[in-house]
């Protein structure tokens, strides 16, 4: 059993169905879908309670994240094997229509809920936008809790709500306590700590076919909700001093680079797990053949590999910051 993560590992994904989702992670994302029109996410990685990724095949095959978590840690994760869950979680939704505008708590305020969590900071990719298609995120200037509240009273929170038209490629930092929601035409690649735990702050004033909204959280929204976060648009793609590698996002809990081009792509080797991202184009990472919405773990004994594209590619490469 020693041999588990010399290796990188594929993990069936966990869908998730909600009104707003559709049928591009199957026509985008090669996703095998069942029947219906309303498949919103695909949780690509997930060690969280119950939500719980399966190893495809191999050696590993059966085994859930948790359980390599917990029984080969060291292996997994290398540096970072103090760690008792996996600490990320990796997704693709598809927003056919307008998500509800939410907020996440940090660390901190997560710590002390019943049960405990993690906080949730996150950062976007965008993978298609039809014309139109808005992303919400931070508040304008000027908003305080004072004038949040209000608008809410009046349903009217969108007036408090910077928004922008994204396009492909684009990708957005949503730090913990950001006030943010997708818009109506996305399909977007996420990374996240691991966690679930979210604040519905304001729901578009929907109803169902029985006239009831969805339930708000209002209050929680307020308390976790960083007033001073105004404002966020793009990143703005950081050139590293590797060829056709960029850094999207660099923060405490993530980092997030994107690696384009023809040639090879070298990922690992430094002691860490890391994440591989297929967005376009296909290629081989040790013998793996990985395409199009593909994700796999390349575990910190696996060492260094090679991703090499067949022709042009892009992928994610995802993996912890130094502490």
């Amino acid at each position: 059993m020693n041999d588990l993560c010399n290796h990188p590992l594929r993990f069936e994904p966990v869908f998730r169905r909600y009104l707003w989702g559709g049928r591009r992670l199957a026509t985008m994302l090669g996703k095998r879908l069942g029947a219906g029109d309303d498949y919103a996410e695909s949780w690509e990685l997930v060690d969280h309670g119950s939500d719980q990724t399966v190893v495809q095949s191999g050696p590993a095959k059966g085994l859930t994240l948790r359980q390599l978590v917990a029984d080969h840690g060291a292996d997994l994760l290398g540096k970072d094997a103090a760690q008792t869950q996996f600490p990320l979680l990796f997704k693709f939704l598809d927003c056919n229509r307008t998500l509800s505008v939410q907020v996440h708590p940090n660390d901190d305020q997560a710590r002390k809920l019943d049960p405990p969590d993690l906080g949730k900071t996150e950062a976007w990719v965008v993978l298609a936008a039809d014309p139109g298609s808005k992303i919400y995120a931070g508040l304008k200037p000027g908003i305080d809790r004072a004038a949040l509240r209000n608008a809410l009273a009046e349903g009217t929170c969108e007036t408090c709500l910077h928004e922008f038209q994204p396009r492909v490629g684009d990708c957005v930092f949503i730090e913990a306590g950001t006030v943010h929601a997708l818009g109506a035409g996305l399909v977007i690649a996420e990374i996240q700590q691991a966690s679930d735990t979210t604040f519905r702050l304001f729901d578009w004033n929907r109803v169902d076919g029985r006239g009831q909204a969805r339930p708000l959280h209002i209050e929680e929204s307020l308390g976790v909700t960083n007033f001073s976060r105004g404002p966020v648009s793009a990143q703005q793609p950081i050139p590293t001093a590797i060829a056709g590698r960029e850094s999207l996002v660099a923060c405490d809990k993530f980092v997030l680079d994107r690696c384009s081009g023809t040639g090879p792509h070298t990922i690992g080797g430094e002691g860490r797990f890391h994440l591989l991202v297929v967005l376009e184009g296909s290629g081989d990472l040790s013998g793996m053949a990985l395409a199009v919405g593909h994700t796999c773990l390349l575990p910190a004994k696996a060492g260094a590999a090679v991703f090499k594209p067949h022709g042009k590619a892009v992928v994610l490469d995802i993996y912890l910051p130094e502490v």
